[in-house]
């Protein structure tokens, strides 16, 4: 940029090594919008070069400075003002002086740590990026890009199934089993529901995925609760001792591993929503937590090195890959009647003890669910009261 079009300026390129060969990710931008990506991963070296090309031939460029600029931050969109960032390194590429042709520089950040995935939601966007900046007296020339940062995680050891009775007392009791509590983002959830009392008039039953998004912390928290898929698995008035299947594919949706506590400001968790309707519109549904973990390509023995600089294999790579930390078991044949729902405080998580909810018809049904107070011995219904 130059001061009222007057005198030099320059356009800036950021050319990364093996460009043409790294693998590209889609990535959700700011907008909605989907952006192709060079896909990174943790412990990765970022190396390339930047090229400054002059706008005006013989013209001189005179600068404080060239640098270049690794980042990784956290954008809050209620606090657009402050960037946090959790990793930052900075590389010199040209002291103070005058430019008076098209010249390269070549940067390597070695062995960058990436912590986290990159991710884009609904109140929160986390992203990596190079950040190149000719520093001027009156306008600093700036050029940024962006690259996808995946996280990978090996097969988790221990993978209990998932296995519950829950009903409403007297009037209906199932029984409902899913293979697994953990699944990788290509994986396929298999489970069943049983009926073992049904005395009121199911219409159908269906499955959703709910992904929940939490950002902030105290007063500054918001939840957003995202439908990323919904079966319908059942059309019709089931019979005691009916067993339904279910079979649910990850692999078409938009799913990221699951978040928490990422860097002390946002949260991502998944949820497989069990909702059951009968015949005046009324909704029955248990929520389980599921967790979800990126399952790792095989990888080019070049693409990773040590803190040493040296090539790692890809059979060793795959052994230093973080396990996922073992959630808390979950243990078979719990019962439980429902009698209402108590709120979480913003400390506790949203664990397998949350109890079916009777509740009409509604849009918000699920944020409904996370705001009801009370210790459930006095659920109000409006149906109940009349």
């Amino acid at each position: 940029m130059s001061f009222f079009g007057f005198g030099q300026s320059a356009d800036i390129d950021i050319c990364l090594d093996g460009q043409d060969s790294r693998k590209k990710v889609e990535v959700k931008t700011e907008d909605g919008k989907k952006e192709l990506m060079l896909l990174y991963y943790d412990g990765e070296t970022v190396s390339g070069k930047v090229n400054v090309s002059l706008k005006k031939a013989g013209s001189k460029l005179e600068h404080q400075g060239i640098k270049i600029e690794f980042i990784g931050q956290i954008e809050l969109f209620y606090d657009r003002g402050n960037h946090h960032e959790f990793t930052s390194l900075v590389k010199e590429l040209a002291r103070p002086g005058e430019m008076i042709a098209h010249t390269s520089y070549t940067f390597e950040f070695s062995c960058v740590e990436k912590p986290f995935e990159v991710y884009t939601g609904c109140n929160v966007r986390l992203r990596y990026f190079l950040k190149v900046t000719i520093v001027r007296r009156l306008a600093d020339i700036i050029k940024e890009v962006d690259i996808a940062v995946h996280t990978l995680s090996s097969y988790p050891e221990m993978n209990n199934s998932i296995k519950m009775e829950v009903g409403i007392e007297d009037c209906l009791h199932i029984e409902f089993e899913y293979n697994k509590s953990k699944y990788h983002l290509k994986d396929v959830i298999v489970g069943k529901i049983y009926f073992l009392l049904v005395r009121i008039k199911i219409k159908h039953m269906e499955i959703a995925i709910i992904k929940r998004e939490i950002t902030g912390s105290g007063p500054n928290t918001f939840t957003e609760n995202e439908t990323i898929a919904k079966y319908e698995i059942m059309d019709g008035a089931p019979v005691r001792g009916e067993s339904i299947p279910i079979r649910v594919f990850l692999a078409g949706y938009e799913l990221t591993p699951t978040m928490r506590d990422i860097n002390k400001k946002f949260s991502v968790r998944y949820f497989l929503n069990l909702v059951l309707m009968d015949t005046e519109d009324r909704r029955y549904f248990k929520q389980q937590e599921i967790t979800l973990w990126r399952k790792g390509d095989r990888l080019r023995k070049s693409n990773v090195q040590n803190n040493q600089g040296q090539d790692i294999s890809e059979d060793h790579f795959l052994q230093i890959v973080p396990h996922l930390p073992d959630s808390s078991t979950v243990k078979a044949d719990d019962k439980e009647i429902f009698t209402g729902v108590r709120s979480p405080t913003n400390d506790e998580d949203v664990s397998t003890s949350d109890t079916f909810l009777e509740n009409t018809p509604n849009d918000n049904l699920i944020q409904h669910m996370q705001r009801e107070a009370g210790d459930g011995e006095q659920n109000s219904n409006p149906e109940n009261d009349e």
